[in-house]
């Protein structure tokens, strides 16, 4: 007896549509955006042949749109908290990013203290961005233990961060120009002591992923990105380093003094999403080598250009004792730090990878044009080339070894 069926999509149309027969051949899946893997508003319009993925169309959703536009419309100092929101797992690294943009735009040198915190607030974002995506593979090939131990280890970062930033996941702490306050007393102390206790419980975690063969048999041999694709996709970060291409910002265009610390960059060797997890594993023992070698010498001195009097806004206590400096920070919170002129792009090394900002300026305190060059959704652009061939039980290995966030992706 015949089957009667309706195909929903054009994968299906493309089918015999004179079979009587219901055929399994081909078939389509919307696979989120409600599904836990897809990690927010991603939904994966995949073609199937039986379990085999014949195709695959992301689908990003919208969730931060307009960034970008909104940049063009504020001044500069008022888009440091929608930076916030683009990686909103590693804040402080994009506000970083941003801030050594506009720097360079404006010719700016910080002073070695600021740049000493910036690099520490750096690398605690990469641990606690890589934390939680480490956690959430766990549960997408069904580990629940690791997200457990690793959400444990994020809360302490959390609370550091409170201690610094006033804030625990939207921190907007960087300014042009500097920081927004000194580090608090004891707090380098404390950091280091994080770090102390950090890396025996990291090695437990990694224990529980690296040798499980549940995990191995799950993630080895799946998921192949070779360094060609790597390359001509625009990969970048542990993503690209886990295809063998040992290309990191940090060391082959050093800034905020990275050419001080010794670290290594760690690479793969097959590229496939084994790889991928143990180059997030290893960066985030590099990061506590290079947290530990700021807080040995950590600069003394001011935390912000003392001479950036037209973009950086005054201290308080000096905006409530003095006229000039009233009418200065009345100023530069109206009309914005005055610009000169001219274009710039400069990218940092964060964890999903390397986060851009090309900005124009034609002078004034709003920037003219502004693009953001994010990792994550250039990461995500291999995955219909990824995909294909792979059962669709690997799709969602595959998915979670590129560690993407949405707020990135549709900006």
């Amino acid at each position: 007896m015949a089957t009667e069926y309706a195909f929903p999509d054009s994968a299906a149309k493309n089918a015999d549509a004179a079979a009587q027969e219901f055929q399994t051949e081909k078939m389509s899946l919307a696979m989120g955006p409600s599904h836990p893997s897809t990690h927010g508003v991603l939904r994966l319009q995949l073609e199937l042949d039986g379990e085999v993925v014949t195709q695959c169309d992301p689908i990003l959703g919208y969730l931060h749109r307009g960034d970008e536009k909104i940049a063009e419309n504020m001044t500069y100092n008022q888009f440091v908290p929608y930076t916030d929101r683009l990686d909103y797992l590693a804040p402080l690294a994009n506000n970083v990013a941003y801030a050594i943009a506009v720097e360079k735009l404006a010719n700016l040198q910080v002073p070695a203290r600021c740049e000493a915190i910036r690099v520490i607030c750096c690398e605690l974002a990469r641990i606690s961005a890589h934390l939680l995506g480490l956690g959430a593979y766990g549960i997408d090939v069904g580990a629940w233990s690791v997200f457990l131990y690793s959400f444990e280890e994020r809360e302490k970062l959390y609370k550091l961060f409170e201690e610094l930033t006033g804030a625990r996941f939207t921190t907007s702490y960087t300014r042009i120009g500097g920081v927004a306050r000194d580090v608090p007393e004891g707090w380098n102390e404390r950091v280091g002591k994080f770090c102390d206790q950090f890396l025996p419980i990291l090695e437990e975690i990694l224990s529980l992923l690296t040798r499980n063969k549940i995990f191995t048999g799950r993630t080895q041999g799946v998921g192949i990105i070779s360094k060609a694709d790597a390359i001509s996709y625009g990969l970048t970060g542990p993503n690209l380093r886990g295809s063998g291409v040992a290309f990191d910002l940090r060391k082959d265009r050093p800034y905020s003094g990275y050419e001080k610390y010794e670290f290594d960059v760690p690479v793969g060797t097959t590229g496939d999403c084994y790889d991928r997890y143990l180059c997030r594993g290893e960066e985030m023992r590099q990061s506590v080598r290079i947290v530990r070698q700021v807080l040995a010498n950590f600069p003394a001195g001011s935390y912000y250009n003392e001479d950036a009097k037209k973009i950086f806004a005054p201290r308080k206590d000096k905006v409530l004792t003095s006229m000039e400096e009233l009418i200065n920070n009345f100023m530069i919170t109206t009309e914005g730090p005055q610009m000169p002129a001219g274009e710039v792009y400069f990218e940092a090394e964060n964890p999903k990878g390397a986060l851009g900002f090309f900005i124009v300026s034609k002078g004034g305190g709003v920037p003219y044009r502004m693009k953001i060059r994010s990792p994550s959704f250039c990461n995500l652009s291999i995955l219909p080339k990824v995909c294909v061939g792979s059962l669709v039980s690997d799709t969602v290995s595959i998915l979670g070894s590129l560690d993407f966030v949405m707020g990135e992706c549709d900006r």
